[in-house]
């Protein structure tokens, strides 16, 4: 299933659960975590993952070492730290609030780190309504990993993000081959995937859709209600890459933003 709804892959201790497995391919997972003071175990297995808190604070000990996150109130409200957690890693997370853990299975062991809010590169990208905001925190060349790649996108009410729309389904000098979830917070708004399978979503506040493959975009933010989301990715490369190829008939559309303002309402967040 392309399109997930909220809370329709809970399973204890997670609110949302995707694993390579139940999506159907071979690399990229999501979970999400709530909690409510309490303290929660659990193995990284094969796969690396974040901690990226969506809203609230934590404590992770994870390989002898010990990481506060500070986080934030909302995805609207601020840029915020993160931590990474290695293959074969055992993790005792505590805290309040709400935790994306985005994954990819791996076989390169790295050791476990934080990520301070203030080093999470801020680009505006687009120009009038598809300027949006992308939180570069875990891009191919601002973090390492083995293979995960992980971007947040929050665009304003009324724009369109994810957009010309693109695919990253065939390995060539110019594309690489990802896996791509899209995880929603705040809407609604609406997603569109389509050339080998077709989805038009309504997208809202804890709603996936999965990208396995084909043309993806635009994300659309009703007016009135901003946007975001989180996308994960891995793929089979040997090196990290986010390489896509726009839709033929749509790709003019980036030679237009050098005649449009940026939207002012971009960026709308900043590290505290």
């Amino acid at each position: 299933m392309t399109f997930i709804p909220a809370g329709s892959t809970a399973r204890a201790p997670w609110a949302l659960s995707i694993t390579p497995e139940t999506a159907g391919w071979t690399y990229t997972g999501l979970r999400l975590l709530c909690l409510s003071g309490e303290s929660v175990e659990f193995a990284t297995g094969d796969e690396e993952m974040l901690v990226l808190p969506l809203s609230g604070t934590c404590v992770i000990e994870c390989d002898g070492v010990r990481f506060v996150l500070d986080g934030r109130t909302s995805v609207f409200h601020a840029v915020t730290d993160f931590a990474y957690l290695p293959v074969g890693a055992t993790v005792r997370m505590t805290g309040e609030g709400r935790f994306a853990l985005p994954a990819a299975r791996a076989t390169r062991r790295l050791p476990a780190r934080y990520g301070p809010a203030r080093d999470v590169p801020v680009e505006v990208r687009g120009a009038g309504r598809a300027t949006r905001q992308v939180n570069n925190f875990c891009a191919p060349d601002t973090f390492d990993c083995d293979k995960l790649v992980a971007v947040e996108v929050l665009t304003p009410g009324g724009n369109w993000s994810s957009y010309p729309p693109h695919k990253h389904d065939t390995a060539s000098g110019h594309e690489a081959v990802l896996e791509e979830i899209y995880y929603f917070e705040g809407g609604p708004g609406y997603q569109r995937v389509y050339g080998t399978h077709d989805v038009l979503a309504e997208v809202s506040g804890g709603d996936v859709v999965l990208v396995p493959h084909g043309y993806h975009g635009p994300s659309m933010a009703a007016p009135g209600y901003d946007l975001y989301y989180l996308n994960v990715l891995a793929g089979p490369a040997g090196q990290r890459s986010m390489a896509s190829c726009d839709d033929p008939r749509h790709a003019w559309v980036r030679s237009s933003w050098a005649e449009q303002p940026i939207d002012p309402r971009v960026p709308m967040t900043k590290a505290p």
